[in-house]
């Protein structure tokens, strides 16, 4: 099997290599992943049993940046005044937290979060907006804080609305994550919000990662960016998720 002799296969690769689109190379990839032939990761798949590499937080950050900009202006948009809000760890939340500082109109905000760096950014907008940091263990390579003790603050939370980032957005795969350990923490998370926001730029979207987050109907929305392929936008929508498309 190629996956196997390359080590990795790109979905965009073999979409060319055997003339059929990228929807039916990643549906024919769930297949062999469910026949335990390989693992599927963001772009493609590599064989069975090998780990995916998890970049830090400032390498992510480089990429696609102009594009999570607007996905965090957008979402940041959705939050009014003395509204509660959640912010997940990550490259794409940081945008919204960074929207939601440019957001002067704010005022009576409180925002929770698990990402160090995230409470850092939205200092500067204190009184009007009130950071609150979940606690737990820390996580240096994304400056997160994770089990042991990061949910607990969390279980006890009904907040207005959760922003999470993730690795992966698949209509029957749901929302995944590189990562075990924050996958824990996005479910808290999800579970403490009325309102609940998945943001994520279009190289996410029709992946699938290790570490399950949540079934894609437990998520209200979707916000991702205009790279998004828009058969993948319509599998999500199908299965019961509202998409939108920050410009």
């Amino acid at each position: 099997m190629l996956v196997q002799e390359c080590g990795f296969a790109r979905v965009a690769d073999l979409a060319t290599r055997f003339q059929v689109s990228t929807v039916t190379i990643r549906s024919d990839l769930q297949a062999l992943e469910r026949r335990g032939k390989l693992r599927r990761i963001r772009g493609g798949a590599v064989p069975a049993g090998v780990e995916s590499s998890e970049q830090p937080f400032e390498a992510s950050a480089l990429t696609l940046a102009s594009e999570k900009a607007r996905i965090g202006a957008w979402a940041a948009d959705m939050v009014a005044s003395g509204e509660t809000v959640i912010v997940d760890v990550g490259t794409t939340t940081t945008a919204v937290a960074r929207a939601l500082l440019a957001r002067t109109d704010l005022q009576d905000v409180i925002v929770f979060t698990a990402a160090l760096n995230i409470a850092l950014e939205l200092e500067p907008a204190y009184p009007r907006i009130t950071v609150v940091v979940t606690g737990g263990t820390l996580r240096p390579l994304q400056h997160s804080l994770v089990n042991p003790l990061a949910t607990v603050l969390l279980s006890g939370l009904r907040a207005s609305v959760c922003f999470i980032g993730c690795n992966g957005v698949d209509a029957q795969g749901g929302i995944t994550n590189i990562n075990l350990p924050e996958a824990e923490v996005k479910r808290a998370m999800l579970l403490a919000a009325r309102r609940r926001v998945v943001v994520a730029d279009g190289s996410k979207l029709g992946e699938v990662e290790l570490a399950k987050v949540c079934d894609i109907q437990e998520v209200g929305r979707v916000i991702t960016d205009q790279t998004a392929d828009p058969a993948i936008v319509s599998e999500i929508e199908a299965a019961g998720c509202a998409v939108e498309v920050a410009r």
